[in-house]
Formats: C-alpha cells, structure tokens, sequence
C-alpha cells in the first residue's frame, strides 16, 4: 500500500492493482495534463493535473464500492478504471478533444488500446482482470460502469470539488461524502438513496455554477480557440526538427500522435514549426485575441448555432474578406447548444426511482440559466475587432442591438458572466 497526501482528500491509500498501475508511463504521463487546459489563463492557481484527479477519482470509487458492499475482484475491476479513466487524455485535456476526435474518430474514454498492449496489460492480467472489461468500465458500459462514467459518477464529484478548490472558486463545492454514502443501486441503476433530492440538486447547481465562472469563462474560451486553431495548423503542416520523439520531428505530426503528447509536446512542437510559432508565442505571454462579438443565442440563427466545423470554417474566410482581414485573425467560436447531463440523475422518492428533472422545479430554472448564459464568439486581434465585429454580424445574420460584446442587456439583472474580466 502507498499513502499519498491529497489536497483535496486529504490522504489517500493506494493498493493492489492500482498501486502496481500507478507508476506506468501510461498514468504517470497525467502529470504533464493540466486538468483544466487554458483556464489558468484566468485562474493562475489552475495548474492541478488529470494525475492527482485519478487519484482523487479512485479514491471516492473506494469508498463508494465500500459503502455498496462490493468487493473482490469486481471491485478492483472498478477501483483499476478509476484511476485508469483519464489516460486516454491528449494535451491541455478537453481542449482539443473536438479536433481529435474529428481526426480520429476518438474520445479520450476511448482506451482499448491503452489497456491491451504494454506494461499495463501485463499488470491487469497479473490481477486477472480483462483489459477490455476495464475499458467498458472507463466507458460506462454495465452496471459498475455508472461508478465511473454517468451521471451520479465519482468522475464528476472530484474534478467539481477539485476544480473550485484550485482556482478559488467555491462554487463546485459539493458534500461528496454524502453523495457517495447515499448511492445505491436500484434495479441495476445506480440512484440517491430516499430523501437526497437536494443532494442530487447541490450537484446539478454546482456544475451551473461553475461552467460560467470557470469552464466557459471568456478568457478561457478565446485561449482554447486559439490553441486549436494552432494545433489545427501543426496537424496540416510538415514538422521536421529531426527530434522523433512523441511525434515531434521526423515524421508529420498526425492526429494520433497528438493524442499521445502530453502539453510539454504539444508546446514545444508549436514553437518549433514556422506555422505555428506566432500562435505559440502569443498564448506564452498572454497575448490574447479580443472578443469582437458576444452574441446570445436568441439573437444567432439555428443554422450557426448548428453548423459543422467546415461550415464554421467558411463562415471565417467569410467574415475575414468582410472586414479585409487575413483570415487567419478571426476565429469563429459557436458552443454546443446547452445541455444538463445531470439532470437525468437518479433519485429515489417514495420507494420510486425518478429522474431528478421529474422531481425537480430547480432543474427548469438552471435549464433556463444555461440558455441564457450561452454566448456565440467572434474574436480577433484587439486592433481590429471593430471592423470584424461589425462583418461578423452582417455574414452570420446575428439580431445584434447597439453594442457586440455584451454580457447582459439592458434592464436584466447581472448574470455570473458579468464577473469574467479580461
């Protein structure tokens, strides 16, 4: 067994397979990944990594599989998913999850591979324990894979805690001890125990909270577009400094390659192509876009909120020949449509088990509040956002009065996102 001093858990115990697991290549390369990719860009303490949130997952898991009664060889099954969960994680996290998974086709929960060839396989089949049954796991497959990956998941519980308590925001603060003591299994689906509605809603508000504050905060957001634009241009250049190691040199970086760097590569790569260089320098000091356009979503058409990468794509170019800019200075930046995941949680009621949305009048508001927190982006060098602002609102067809970057209208009441500075 291995002590480990957490900050969030104080400390955790590591044993069996996991303990064997946690010194690979393939989970020690988590302490290169920043958990919340560019957000340190607002949040300077923000530098905590998928490594000690592993930790912190296989922890809860734990303890959830204690209180449930599970063990044996079905809960090391679990216990070596949770820690195992993350490694299929590319640089900066989920930064570049959406242009890998354009190039490849996959998540980073997609870690067949990861588990069945090298020094992992070996410990796993030394525990006698599946590879591939660790990858459903990690994948949500089966009743124990709800531990892991759905919407009560211990996943979840520790980066909403982790994340508030590094970058100082309480907002993510959730009583995870109850959360996982009060966890049962119900009809082969894991819910709230009798009388935790508002267990279930401390969660769900939580996650509300924080996206505004932290995961979508503007900064963070225009540092994210940015990156992916920069890796975008690396996947389609030629990158030969002769290194040929981790995809740097050599050969053209490709998409699996980037999948397997940790943000030490990928920085360096980007510094060392001449596509690439100026963005890498930029995001180094800081040295950020501006927001041209800050659009709600009542006020941007379906067909943008809606559109592929290549339609967004066109719609650059477009805005770019608009403005008589290089389309290289605009970056269009369209959110997925607003979504609550959690608000499908499972809560027992009157010996019932209810979707928390059924039993819930909180969810509709939080629904609401998501919807009016969506922003559409539009951004650029900050000498020019005036004159790609004004195209950008002609070529998208955005119903704009008065001012472009606007965080409320007037006679509303100040919503969390009025709090996000540059």
């Amino acid at each position: 067994m291995k002590t480990i001093k957490d900050s969030v858990h104080d400390h955790i115990e590591v044993a069996g397979v996991a303990r064997e697991l946690l010194d690979t290549p393939t989970v020690q390369r988590l302490r290169h990944v920043r958990q919340l990719g560019t957000v340190d860009l607002v949040y300077p303490s923000a530098n905590h990594t998928r490594f000690e949130h592993s930790l912190g997952v296989y922890h809860l898991a734990d303890r959830a599989l204690s209180h449930l009664g599970i063990e044996g060889r079905q809960a090391e099954r679990v216990r070596a998913a949770a820690l195992l969960h993350d490694v299929g994680h590319g640089p900066y996290s989920h930064n570049l999850e959406a242009l890998v998974h354009r190039r490849t086709g996959k998540f980073h929960d997609d870690v067949d591979e990861l588990l069945s060839t090298g020094e992992v396989a070996t410990i796993l089949e030394a525990h006698d324990l599946d590879p591939d049954r660790i990858a459903g796991l990690v994948a949500g497959e089966g009743r124990l894979g709800q531990l892991v990956s759905g919407e009560l998941d211990v996943d979840r519980m520790d980066y909403l805690i982790r994340d508030a308590h590094h970058t100082g925001v309480p907002y993510g603060t959730v009583d995870h001890g109850r959360l996982v003591r009060e966890l049962r299994f119900v009809d082969g689906e894991l819910a709230l125990a009798e009388g935790n509605v508002q267990t279930a809603e401390s969660l769900l508000l939580a996650r509300a909270l924080m996206n505004p504050t932290v995961y979508s905060h503007p900064v963070a957001r225009i540092g994210k577009a940015m990156l992916r634009r920069a890796t975008e241009r690396l996947l389609d250049g030629n990158v030969t400094d002769g290194s040929g190691e981790n995809g740097v040199g050599g050969d053209s970086i490709d998409a699996e390659a980037l999948r397997r760097m940790d943000d030490h590569d990928l920085l360096v790569a980007l510094r060392s192509h001449d596509r690439t260089a100026a963005d890498a320098a930029r995001l180094g000091r800081r040295d950020l876009y501006k927001r041209a356009v800050w659009a709600e979503l009542r006020d941007t058409p379906d067909e943008i909120v809606d559109a592929d990468h290549a339609t967004v794509r066109e719609h650059e170019r477009e805005i770019a020949d608009s403005a008589g800019v290089d389309s290289g200075d605009v970056i269009l930046d369209v959110p997925a449509r607003p979504s609550m995941t959690e608000s499908s949680s499972r809560v027992v009621v009157g010996g019932e088990i209810r979707p928390l949305g059924r039993q819930s009048t909180l969810v509709e508001a939080l629904n609401t509040t998501q919807r009016d927190q969506w922003r559409l982006g539009v951004y650029a060098p900050a000498d020019i956002t005036e004159q790609v602002g004004t195209a950008a609102v002609s070529v998208l067809g955005l119903d704009i009065d008065g001012t472009l970057v606007s965080d409320v209208r007037p006679g509303i009441h100040a919503t969390l996102d009025e709090f996000s500075s540059e």
